[in-house]
């Protein structure tokens, strides 16, 4: 080593501690101590703010750090200011601060006591500011979070564009520009706008070995699936991912409710909360962070062990970053995310409303997610090829990776592409996804008819594939570039120029086969059976026997007792105690303690016998979002009010507050609606309904509507149907 390069390290030593630099950090150092402007590329938690952070500390003058967020300009000021007795070492200048406090802040930077000033964009572009730093020595400005100048950068930021000029006024600095997320079209971009084209850049392998990344597909079920998850990774750091700040709430408190301690993070929570939610996080008084993306720029938490994203993020860097936060420590760190379709049409509908240049590149963006969520060659190397970075087959971390661990089931597809390809030529560039894969299958919609494409030899030439094989193939075909969306009129698909020479010398396509990703939406009730898994069918059988032999001691049918639905559910988690009875699909308190006993008691003994590994942590308990309604239902009933004014008060149709009303009596609560009954059906119409429920072996009212053929309506058979379980089962 050579004398500088000693003082370096002892200065590192000094200040942070460490006995060595990691990766690039130490040649960053060196071409900043040699005034040079300099760009460093690093991914999320490579060190990069040591890399402005000690030149600083060790140089003449005040070092400008320009960032876009208020919390992470403080989290760095406190860590700064840790490392030394003096305050003043480390400011912040935004508009969070006061007169007085601004006051000081010149006074420390004027006396040379200050070596970091962290300043917002908006900050520099006051006159007086920037008149008050011209009169002040300056060792360098640092621009983090450099990918804020790029509009193709995640997080585009109009105020970073204008930078450049606010520099030039302070005289000849140099200019550090860092970033975690840059695409070769982002770093382009970033030099220019700062002209920096001379900048001597250091780019950092944006490999992180320790990071294992993985892609479920988004069901219905999807809650009870990330606290299975959470329980499995019991005491361990980890932060959801959401993109509205609704979502946010209602994942955090189902969280709660289910006994993971979670705490919500999103701009409209008030300041205050926001930073207690923070330490409680960094502290570790808190497991789980449930955010929108305004959460962890810059929180320094080393050991987070998972990201989940329940929803898929806009762009592939800011999935890049956000997963990031994963492993700093490089221990453990799960990227899972959860990936529908549906809610890639969601992203697009929000940007249809935007200018047609920023639809272009967010649809660009988004394109790459989709391509990303679906591929099923290795992630990483899927997403280190998006960041420039060539990846092999053996490197470190390869087999970190859902699609890597279990590879997936491909077919060939060739003729089936052809035949694709052919049908975007021959309808002239006129469709979207849907009306191509209803021509491919042969199902008309008004679209089709109108452009007469019915008549079209080629109509239906694709039918002995599903709507959803084509779907598939469409969006793969369009990730590989035979097919694009056009921007002027986004979503009509067009053949490029690849597609047509695809048509004239077709290769091998290999589809990856397995990814069912238009969930079908389920009906009004959603039998937890269905959506989460198969039934124990043994037990099943079990349940309905017992079923049969309870309604027979009491005398009534055996849906009285329990629904099927209920039973299914009990057969796919196994609850062996009255509370787990409760959380039950249709189960509620009153129906679990009146019925219960003996249910339980046989799962009991079934599980003991089968030594079943009980999902106990399935049994999601819900957040009882409705509850307040229900209350107000029960208590209404109870007052004899008109179904009317109920429903009326509650912004709810006649039909949606029957729904409500069965809900609760199938739960086993009573709700008297005899007073409501009598002013539409006598008392012989009434008794002729009852008996027909108590001797029918189903309660629906579809079986009950063709016994008494027209002569009771919809509405008074399911209120009969209510008050029938009310006073029958309850």
């Amino acid at each position: 080593m050579n004398s500088n390069e000693i003082e370096i390290h002892k200065e590192l030593k000094k200040y942070f501690g460490f006995s060595q630099f990691k990766g690039l950090q130490e040649q960053v150092i060196t071409s900043i101590l040699g005034k040079k402007n300099t760009f460093v590329i690093m991914p999320t938690g490579g060190g990069k703010s040591l890399c402005y952070q000690l030149p600083a500390l060790i140089q003449d003058g005040t070092a400008i750090v320009v960032s876009p967020l208020i919390a992470l300009m403080k989290n760095q000021v406190d860590a700064i200011r840790s490392l030394s007795s003096e305050n003043g070492i480390a400011h912040v200048l935004n508009s969070s601060l006061t007169k007085t406090e601004i006051t000081q802040v010149k006074k420390d930077i004027t006396s040379g006591l200050t070596k970091l000033l962290y300043v917002a964009p908006e900050s520099l572009t006051k006159e007086e500011y920037v008149a008050f730093l011209q009169s002040v020595p300056i060792s360098f400005v640092a621009i983090d979070e450099a990918h804020c100048i790029s509009e193709w950068g995640h997080d585009f930021r109009p105020e970073y564009r204008n930078l450049k000029n606010i520099i030039k006024q302070l005289g000849s600095v140099p200019i550090i520009g860092l970033t975690a997320t840059a695409t070769p079209k982002v770093q382009e971009d970033i030099l220019k706008n700062l002209e920096m084209s001379d900048a001597t850049t250091f780019k950092a392998s944006f490999n992180r070995p320790n990071l294992y990344y993985e892609v479920r597909t988004k069901t219905k079920n999807i809650e009870s699936d990330i606290i299975r998850f959470i329980k499995q990774h019991k005491g361990k750091s980890g932060i959801i991912y959401c993109l509205s700040r609704k979502k946010v709430e209602s994942i955090a408190e189902v969280l709660q409710v289910n006994g993971i301690s979670a705490v919500p993070y999103h701009a409209g929570l008030d300041a205050k909360t926001r930073a207690k939610h923070q330490d409680m996080f960094l502290m570790e008084d808190v497991d789980v962070v449930v955010a929108t993306i305004a959460f962890g720029m810059g929180i320094d938490k080393p050991d987070v062990r998972f990201v989940i994203h329940h929803d898929i993020p806009k762009s592939l860097e800011s999935y890049y970053q956000e997963t990031g936060r994963a492993g700093r420590d490089g221990g453990e760190g799960h990227c899972l995310a959860y990936y529908s379709y549906k809610d890639v049409e969601k992203l697009e509908k929000f940007m249809s409303g935007k200018p047609v240049a920023e639809q272009e590149i967010g649809f660009a963006l988004l394109q790459e997610v989709v391509a990303y969520a679906e591929t099923s060659m290795s992630r990483r190397k899927f997403l280190l090829h998006y960041f420039g970075e060539e990846f092999p087959d053996d490197g470190d971390g390869a087999d970190m990776d859902d699609n890597v661990r279990n590879p997936k089931s491909r077919i060939e597809a060739q003729d089936q592409v052809v035949k694709l390809l052919e049908i975007v030529r021959d309808t002239k560039h006129i469709y979207k996804s849907k009306e191509l894969v209803y021509t491919l299958i042969g199902r008309v919609n008004a679209v089709i008819k109108a452009h007469k494409t019915d008549t079209q030899s080629f109509f239906g030439s694709g039918a002995d594939h599903d709507e959803k094989y084509w779907m598939a193939l469409l969006r793969q075909v369009l990730v590989t570039g035979y097919l694009s969306k056009d921007i002027e009129t986004y979503g009509i698909v067009k053949i490029t120029q690849n597609g047509l020479d695809f048509i004239k010398k077709p290769v091998s396509f290999m589809m990856s086969e397995d990814h069912e990703y238009n969930e079908s939406e389920d009906d009004a009730i959603v039998t937890a059976a269905k959506s989460s898994g198969t039934a124990d069918e043994v037990l099943m059988g079990m349940l309905r026997e017992l079923r049969k032999k309870v309604a027979k001691k009491l005398g009534v049918p055996p849906f009285v007792v329990f629904q099927d639905p209920s039973l299914e559910d009990m057969a796919l988690k196994y609850p062996i105690s009255l509370t787990e009875l409760y959380n039950i699909h249709g189960v509620g308190e009153g129906k679990a303690k009146k019925y219960g006993s003996d249910f339980i008691t046989l799962i009991n003994r079934y599980v003991e016998d089968n030594d079943i590994i009980r999902p106990d942590d399935l049994v999601v308990k819900s957040t009882g979002v409705n509850s307040a309604n229900k209350l107000y239902i029960i208590q209404n009933i109870d007052r004899k009010l008109s179904l009317n004014d109920i429903a009326s008060a509650k912004g709810l149709t006649m039909d949606a507050l029957i729904k409500e009303m069965e809900q609760i009596v199938y739960a086993g609560t009573k709700l008297n609606i005899k007073y409501w009954v009598d002013d539409m059906l006598d008392d012989d119409q009434q008794e002729e309904i009852h008996d027909y429920f108590m001797e029918s072996e189903s309660d629906k009212i579809e079986d009950a509507l063709k016994e008494f053929d027209g002569d009771y309506d919809i509405d008074e058979l399911r209120l009969m149907r209510i008050k029938f379980i009310s006073e029958v089962a309850n």
